[in-house]
């Protein structure tokens, strides 16, 4: 009897261990009124508004966008947070005008023709896709350069040797050996090399006038397009959504994707094959970059709808509490605007990115609810036009309206209101835990390994699940989806925080009855408490500029 005793007051006191062990820290008396304000009731009811029918899909530069840049705009004023942008006569605004290009390529007329010697070949859609904010008309010698790629920070140059001024550049997707951990590439993830604008940039840069992409012809996964295509919803809709384009973008020249055929007809005055050539490169990251002789490709392209207009990123600031600190920025954003609707169906947006959208304004309530600043000044956004591609993110890292030189970190919330789960996207790509349901993805941590630990070291008062799959991830393209990309090219510490994907995304079925706001609720108070810590710590977390692979 009395051995049995002893055995359940061990078997209770190592009950009440574990217990301790798992306790969550206290929330710092400073910031316990603000963390207090965040609450699950007012997350319900400002996410069953945006996702409403009545705000029609919050398409850029449609009705239903409109009205919620005008509710975040009231938001943040009722919430006290200063008119971050001025406004055409000078005067204080929350709005920063994003003029925008709308356009919707005629695919039936587009074509690529290649000449080789006398010879010709003409493409049109599906054979290429994309297309260009102006009507095109070019022809240009080709020329390949590999991953088209300049990135002194690993020794490696596709351009190096080669001229491509006033030439068309035909690059392959991604980046070099990105199945091997320790690439220099930062291993299995993509690194800001890896996108397509990027890439653009860079053929720009080098006087290129057109960047022609193919997939890696050596791949083990599917191709980008391939990627999109498996979304579905929205993205298959008849007609297809307009695209959009900044009018006063830094990128002005096309990209187009081509087909495996197509880019093995581009590439057959290499002397090799496109597998050959990726093959070389990936092999010891020797560029295999060279100038195709006699060939040239003419484009063509031209838009049946053309219109300009402005949309808003939605600014408001929370001046620091420290005289000199208060110079220095944190970034809470999110993105506004969603797929709109086609006739009936209405394309809610409330998890991409109604949830981000809510999180914003409740950061920002939580921040002028409690007594006590942060030292350094806190700007929140909520930006225009993402799913048109980033374009008001890209916009303001353009036309900061605090210096990035001194804007020490950014949280960007962009889908934070569902739990994980299989879905055309992205099975057989990524592994989803069993349980999802406290779990939150951290993307960015090889750029910020000091970010990463103060958001980890706030969890212990909160509890969440942090998962960094994503930031291993080369199939997705999930690194450069959102609005922190555009602030991570000018070396800023940002991470996207993420609940991940799931069945209704880009669906009319991403409604608000399906959020997990108790979750969502905890994501918002690590933020809070993350955010303080990146506004008031004396210590700021450093950027890498080249994160390396696995050692």
């Amino acid at each position: 009897m009395k051995s049995k005793n002893l055995g359940l007051a061990l078997a209770m006191l190592s009950a009440s261990s574990a217990l301790a062990a798992t306790a969550l820290a206290p929330v710092p008396a400073a910031q316990k009124p603000g963390f207090d304000r965040i609450r699950e009731g007012d997350l319900r009811a400002d996410l069953g508004f945006l996702a409403s029918d009545g705000m029609q899909g919050r398409m850029s530069l449609q009705p239903g966008d409109e009205a919620a840049i005008q509710w975040v705009a009231a938001e943040f004023a009722k919430a006290g947070l200063k008119p971050a942008a001025t406004d055409a006569r000078g005067a204080a605004s929350f709005f920063q005008p994003v003029p925008l290009l709308e356009y919707r390529p005629n695919t039936a007329a587009n074509s690529l023709t290649l000449t080789t010697g006398t010879a010709t070949q003409s493409w049109k859609f599906p054979d290429f896709t994309g297309g260009y904010k102006n009507d095109l008309d070019l022809s240009a010698p080709l020329v390949f350069a590999g991953y088209g790629i300049t990135a002194p920070g690993i020794g490696y140059d596709d351009y190096q040797g080669l001229e491509a001024r006033g030439k068309i550049v035909v690059v392959i997707e991604h980046e070099p050996q990105e199945n091997d951990p320790k690439s220099r590439f930062g291993g299995t993830g993509n690194t800001r090399h890896a996108t397509n604008r990027v890439k653009a940039l860079n053929a720009q840069a080098h006087g290129a006038l057109a960047l022609i992409v193919l997939a890696e012809p050596n791949r083990k996964h599917p191709s980008n397009i391939d990627r999109v295509n498996r979304i579905g919803g929205s993205i298959r809709r008849v007609p297809g959504l307009p695209a959009q384009a900044l009018l006063d973008d830094d990128l002005n020249i096309p990209i187009l994707t081509v087909n495996d055929k197509l880019a093995a007809s581009l590439l057959a005055g290499t002397g090799s094959t496109p597998q050959a050539l990726q093959a070389a490169i990936d092999a010891n990251l020797t560029p295999q970059s060279r100038s195709l002789p006699g060939i040239s490709l003419a484009i063509h392209l031209e838009n049946s709808v053309r219109s300009r207009g402005f949309s808003s990123n939605v600014v408001g600031l929370l001046p620091g509490s420290d005289p000199k600190l208060a110079a220095e920025t944190i970034i809470i954003s999110a993105h506004h605007d969603h797929d709109g609707f086609t006739g009936p169906d209405i394309y809610h947006g409330a998890d991409d990115n109604g949830s981000g959208t809510v999180g914003v304004v409740t950061m920002a309530r939580a921040f002028a609810a409690n007594p006590v600043k942060p030292k350094r000044s806190i700007l929140f956004v909520v930006f225009a036009a993402e799913e048109r591609g980033l374009l008001g993110a890209y916009h303001l890292a353009r036309q900061p309206l605090r210096p990035l030189a001194t804007t020490r970190a950014m949280i960007n919330f962009d889908m934070i209101g569902r739990d994980e789960t299989a879905s055309e996207q992205t099975d057989g790509l990524i592994t989803i835990p069993a349980d999802t349901s406290n779990r939150l993805n951290l993307i960015g941590a090889g750029y910020s390994p000091d970010f990463d630990a103060v958001v980890k070291a706030a969890n212990a008062s909160v509890g969440l699940t942090l998962d960094d799959r994503f930031d291993k991830d080369n199939a997705l393209n999930i690194f450069f989806r959102s609005d922190q990309f555009p602030f991570v090219l000018n070396d800023i510490p940002a991470f996207w925080f993420f609940t991940g994907f799931h069945p209704d995304y880009h669906q009319t079925t991403d409604t608000a009855d399906k959020i997990n706001y108790a979750k969502m609720t905890n994501i918002l108070r690590l933020s809070y408490l993350s955010a303080w810590r990146f506004g008031d710590d004396a210590a700021v977390p450093a950027f890498v500029r080249d994160p390396p692979g696995a050692k």
